[in-house]
């Protein structure tokens, strides 16, 4: 392996990023939105869940929210822009290896992720005040959240091919998986039909392990939380080294 063809593409995707400093930011001001809206109006009417003011039980799941919108466009567009310009030829005709190729994507966008990930966090302090009760456990969710929602932004840029069809699949898929995650909520409040619905959507287990690393409760176990963040990781990177290697809506 080249793992010097890995590190080219993402420092120059990791630069790319950098040159708009606004991308860091926007998650900022929806995090904001969010607290002023569901934390300070909502956080009057809610006392708390399972014994965590309302306004502190939504961070865990604020921060999964704005990694799932920032990240999986930021790993899309990395992919779809060169695409649709025609540049990504240049790539798939270097002597780079398909994993290569990923590696270096999917660090790329999951070190912006991760820093827009603590950017949050920081940015939830300012409104509340809290503690994070498994510090390094926080860590391990969040670097392994911004791995596989990285991977998975790539896929969907692969698999989109146009800026329209992206904007459809955020809106039709992504985002309902991010309000029935229970990022504002604990899923067993749903009523039973609906919380069954809910265990089948995979953000709940990141959402969980997320909020049980803050403050030690979560809707299904850790265990479940950590077993499904890595499969769905393995699962991705397996999907997106498969269409590098292929070229599946790449090379056509």
């Amino acid at each position: 392996m080249n793992f010097h063809a890995a590190r080219a593409i993402y420092i120059f995707l990791l630069a790319t990023h950098w040159r708009f400093p606004m991308s860091f930011v926007s998650p900022l001001v929806s995090t904001t939105l969010y607290f002023i809206v569901f934390g300070a109006a909502m956080g009057t009417r809610v006392t708390a869940i399972d014994g965590v003011s309302y306004g502190v039980f939504i961070i865990p799941g604020l921060i999964v929210m704005a990694l799932l919108a920032d990240t999986i466009f930021t790993a899309a567009y990395t992919i779809l822009a060169p695409k649709l310009s025609g540049t990504i030829y240049e790539i798939l005709s270097a002597p780079v290896s398909p994993l290569e190729i990923v590696l270096g994507h999917m660090g790329a966008t999951a070190t912006k992720s991760t820093i827009v990930g603590l950017l949050t966090l920081a940015a939830a302090r300012l409104f509340v005040d809290f503690d994070i009760m498994h510090p390094a456990h926080m860590i391990i969710f969040l670097v392994l959240t911004s791995l596989t929602v990285s991977l998975l932004g790539l896929i969907v840029g692969i698999w989109a091919g146009e800026w329209h069809k992206l904007n459809t699949i955020m809106a039709l898929i992504v985002n309902p998986l991010a309000f029935l995650s229970g990022s504002f909520y604990s899923i067993g409040t749903l009523p039973p039909l609906w919380r069954g619905v809910a265990l089948f959507d995979p953000v709940v287990y990141v959402v969980s392990g997320f909020r049980w690393s803050f403050f030690g409760i979560s809707d299904v176990s850790v265990t479940a939380s950590y077993c499904v963040t890595v499969a769905l990781l393995l699962l991705f990177f397996c999907t997106s080294w498969q269409m590098f290697r292929t070229g599946f809506k790449l090379r056509s």
